[in-house]
């Protein structure tokens, strides 16, 4: 029941369809990410560029606009990846079919990594949002973030498009209230009202830096501002959710994602520097702040300088702030459960994460990745400084991998069309394909060498910060994957179909686990009998002398039609003394088929599990690894299972008004007095 009320009742398959997005609907779902990180990306810069002092931050229009140009050349780089390879794999499927099987699985790594840190940063950011406007909530960030992690996970699992609309009103809501602030603060300085932010009055106290010093200290406020790519790759592993014309669609929303990204970035970078924000790596560093309490946000700053602390759209703006910051993790919980399907799918993953939820959804995958996500948030106490030098490395490893990949796809393209005749050739069609696939070749040589180079730039700059661990992660989690693969690839070897295989088992008999002579037991016989093997026996395994002796009577006193086999157990264990009766019946008879039926109890009630000692489910654990042996559990339905077998026949609100058809429950179930074997 509670989780009806929390997921919802199942989807059938066949409304699979109606579960995909328009473009307005993907926009919140799959941009959420790349979106939110404008409100950290700008601080992140300007804080680096801090530890040098005030005067490095003139150097800030110069990193911003680095950042831009990469983030125009990824969007570009991403829509050619779409086009190519629109199955949903993304820069994991790019590089697996153009580099070989060791790239593509460190991609696939790096991604999930990603993912991970993605929902980690996105939260312990919202909640440094929250804190800024609400500081008492300070001591409580770990529980909130926990909160909020459980949160995007139900609701996750509600499905797709139940998700897209509720994270579809924080977004534009967040793009409109930011939006508005850029306009108006930069409209204030145009007239002359410069907004003064309330850290402009603290001065700072620098680090002494040398000329190799600076270089450094500029190139990773520039790896940090590049946390505004995150969540690009995205929409290219998402491209089966979206409507027809999936392509289209999916390279529309990539493009107006990008676009707002960077109207988003530019304006707050610009507005933080006109209005004087200082942001500091330590917080004890800006001379004049209280450094005991909460450090308040740059997205918090500047909209107390163009509006007013604790004005209404202060707190709006906070708001809307907080809510895609924590709905930016819903990215990856769209991206890691597709990439996990896709993994599921060619082996390197469970079978578990390709298989649907009630909801249409890949549930394994979004369980994992919020438990994952959760465990971080708490070793690393929500910081959002500490977890922002393990961001992003992993997604530059897939945009340069999968960068690389797509330049090596348009040359075997472009070899594949030279070698085509010349009447071939001069097809519209050929010159077409010719002229999209030198234009991919240029776009993607670009972003393959931009993409490296940032790669070198953001290893060197946070390896001793913390980044060292996501190089341990990727590696590791590569050579699981590997050796998943090599066993479902060993396992599939093993059970291959031939015509060489000959079983040769001949004969069949049933054995009836018997421990007292009961209802569940006598339903046991009635199916054994039914199915009409060649011998049936029932089993007793003798505990004790008395319980043997008072079975075989009460075995007499009913002329139960089946002999009764008493076996002693000294030990007093189950299994091995059957297992040592069915070997020895088997070798003084032949490799006979021997199947044992056992009575199981159902229960509806979590707490009656306990009190029965499910001896049944053990016992056949253990004998399916006998040779020649097969399990039927014959489920005996306690009064209780009710609350199980009943649930559904329940009607929904509006379902009979609807005209929508019930499930009906049975008259029986499984235990007629007129079917014993019901």
């Amino acid at each position: 029941m509670a989780k009806r009320i929390l997921i919802g009742e199942p989807l059938t398959s066949e409304k699979l369809d109606e579960q995909l997005l328009p473009k307005k609907m993907a926009l919140p779902i799959f941009a959420s990410d790349a979106l939110s990180s404008v409100a950290y990306a700008p601080q992140e810069l300007l804080m680096i560029l801090l530890i040098g002092g005030t005067a490095l931050l003139t150097l800030s229009p110069w990193v911003a606009a680095a950042v831009v140009i990469l983030l125009v050349v990824v969007v570009l780089s991403y829509r050619q990846l779409i086009k190519a390879y629109p199955s949903g794999g993304g820069d994991y499927e790019v590089a697996s079919k153009n580099l070989g099987e060791v790239p593509g699985v460190v991609v696939a790594a790096a991604l999930l990594v990603d993912y991970v840190l993605t929902v980690a940063v996105s939260v312990a950011s919202g909640v440094d949002n929250i804190i800024s406007a609400l500081p008492e909530l300070n001591p409580f960030r770990v529980e909130i973030a926990v909160g909020f992690v459980i949160l995007i996970v139900i609701v996750n699992l509600r499905g797709v498009r139940e998700a897209s609309s509720v994270f579809a009103i924080p977004t534009y809501l967040f793009i409109g209230s930011v939006g508005i602030m850029i306009v108006v603060g930069l409209g204030r300085a145009v007239l002359g009202d410069v907004p003064e932010a309330s850290s402009a009055a603290y001065g700072v106290q620098a680090e002494s830096l040398t000329q190799a010093a600076l270089i450094l200290l500029v190139l990773r406020a520039f790896s940090s501002g590049c946390s505004a790519l995150t969540g690009v790759e995205a929409v290219s592993n998402g491209v089966p959710a979206f409507r027809k014309p999936k392509i289209r669609n999916a390279q529309t929303t990539l493009t107006l994602m990008g676009g707002i990204a960077i109207a988003l970035f530019v304006g707050l970078t610009l507005l933080a520097l006109l209005s004087g924000v200082h942001y500091a790596e330590n917080p004890c560093n800006l001379i004049g702040f209280d450094c005991t309490l909460p450090q308040p946000s740059l997205m918090a700053q500047v909209a107390a300088a163009t509006f007013g602390m604790g004005s209404i759209p202060f707190f709006i703006i906070q708001a809307a702030t907080a809510c895609v910051l924590l709905l930016a993790a819903n990215t990856a919980f769209n991206g890691f459960p597709l990439l996990g399907a896709v993994l599921a799918r060619d082996g390197y993953a469970p079978k578990a994460l390709n298989t649907r939820g009630d909801r249409l959804v890949y549930s394994n995958g979004m369980v994992i990745l919020g438990i994952v996500a959760i465990g971080v948030l708490i070793v690393y106490q929500a910081n959002l400084t500490t977890l922002i030098q393990l961001y992003i490395i992993g997604v530059f490893v897939s945009f340069s991998l999968g960068q690389i990949g797509m330049v090596r796809h348009w040359r075997r393209t472009l070899a594949g069309l030279r070698a085509l005749s010349p009447e071939a050739a001069r097809q519209q069609s050929a010159r077409y394909e010719r002229r999209s696939a030198i234009t991919g070749l240029w776009i993607n040589s670009l972003g393959a060498s931009l993409t490296v180079l940032v790669l070198l730039i953001v290893t060197i700059t946070k390896f001793t910060h913390g980044a060292w661990l996501v190089f341990i992660a990727i590696p590791i989690l590569a050579t699981l994957m590997l050796g998943v693969n090599r066993y479902y690839r060993d396992v599939e070897h093993e059970i291959r179909m031939d015509d060489d295989v000959h079983f040769g088992s001949s004969g069949d008999v049933a054995i009836i686990l018997v421990n007292r002579l009961q209802k569940p037991v006598m339903k046991a016989i009635d199916y054994a009998l039914a199915a009409k093997h060649d011998k049936t026996l029932a089993v007793h395994v003798a505990i004790t002398e008395e319980d043997a002796a008072g079975l075989q009577k009460e075995w007499a006193a009913h002329d139960m039609p089946i002999p009764l086999v008493i076996i002693e157990s000294p030990y007093r264990t189950y299994t091995s003394p059957v297992t040592t009766f069915i070997k020895s019946y088997r070798e003084k008879h032949g490799s006979a088929v021997v199947t044992v039926y056992l009575p199981q109890f159902i229960v509806g009630h979590w707490w009656e599990s306990i009190l029965h000692n499910r001896r049944s489910r053990r016992l056949a654990q253990q004998l399916m690894l006998v040779h020649g042996v097969s399990i039927t559990l014959v489920p005996w339905l306690l009064d209780s299972s009710e609350l199980i077998y009943g649930r559904r026949s329940r009607p929904l609100p509006g379902q009979q008004r609807g005209g929508q058809p019930v499930a009906e429950v049975p008259a029986h179930r499984g235990k007629a007095p007129n079917s014993p074997a019901s």
